[in-house]
Parts: C-alpha cells; structure tokens; sequence
C-alpha cells in the first residue's frame, strides 16, 4: 500500500533523487523543526544541529532507499533522525569513557543471541500492531523517540503522573501479548 505524500514531501523527495541541491534547501526548511524534535531528546540541545546535519546528508546518499510503498516520508525520515542522534549520542559517551581498555573481553554478540533478539523484535512489533493507535503513540514516544515523560504530558495535555501508568498498562498489556 503506497502512502500519499504530501506536497512538500513529494517535491522534496523529486528534487534530492535528482540530485538537485534545492531538494536540501526543501528537506531543511519543511521538516528541520520535525528532526530536531527526534534528535533533541536523545543526543541533547548542543547536539541537534549536527545531528539535523547528518540526517540530511543521510537522507541525500541514501534517498533511492525510500519507498512509499513501505511507509510515509515522515516516518523515514523520522528513524534516520532518531538514528543519527543516537549515534552522536554513543560517540560522545565513547569520548566521555576514553579509550576503550584493552583488557575489556568483547561483548559482541553470539549467531544464537542475534537470533534470539530478532525473534523477540519481531514478537514485539506484532503486539504493537494490536495496540491501539494511540498507545502506540504514547510507547514509540517514550521508549524509541526517548521523549522525556515531562514533555509527553505537557505535549498531550496530561499529568506526569497520568502519562506514566498509561505507560506502565501498555507495558503490561505488551507483556501479556508477547507471552502468548
């Protein structure tokens, strides 16, 4: 199912897959407010800028990747902001750590628990799909955009204390569907 592109999208979309630097100039001025929503929570207010910068470079090498048939724009977009912060945001903790000890074991993970981390991926994106819309809303928000729960409540006219135990019965709620 192709999603419908907005306007915006489509011409912005158009211009960067001909390589047109109008395309960025597109990108920056529609959606920079949208990135720097997603990157702000995650690598911090110092680093949304480069991180608004990255995903746009991102965007330009790896456009032809983008399928409307798989999802919105926005959405696209929105994961490549999210990944792009936490990105900068693991960079700076590896600085703040210094140099990584030699003596440390490798931590990489095993064929077994790469298979085991997939199967449980892909339980838990079937019970999202039973959630309702905006449960998952409240969830992506929380624990993939890393929204402080501060701003979710001021955002959805809600107290803290109330965007809280919604969070904790869609936990629950995932639990119990995932357990099935």
């Amino acid at each position: 199912m192709a999603h419908r592109l907005s306007e915006n999208e489509r011409r912005t979309v158009e211009l960067i897959r001909r390589r047109d630097e109008g395309g960025m100039d597109a990108l920056l001025k529609f959606f920079a407010p949208l990135i720097r929503y997603v990157a702000e929570p995650i690598a911090g207010e110092a680093e949304a800028e480069d991180c608004l910068q990255e995903t746009a470079l991102r965007v330009w090498e790896r456009i032809e990747a983008f399928d409307e048939r798989k999802g919105s724009f926005k959405v696209w977009l929105t994961a490549i902001a999210r990944n792009a912060a936490l990105d900068r945001a693991r960079r700076r903790k590896r600085e703040e750590a210094g140099e990584a000890d030699e003596s440390i074991p490798d931590t990489a993970p095993t064929a077994d628990e790469l298979l085991i981390k997939k199967e449980r991926r892909q339980a838990l994106m079937k019970a999202l799909e039973s959630l309702h819309a905006w449960e998952r809303e409240l969830f992506y928000r929380k624990y993939y955009y890393m929204q402080p729960t501060a701003q979710i409540a001021a955002e959805l006219g809600m107290t803290e204390r109330a965007v809280e135990g919604r969070l904790y019965r869609i936990k629950k709620k995932l639990a119990g569907l995932i357990s099935e």
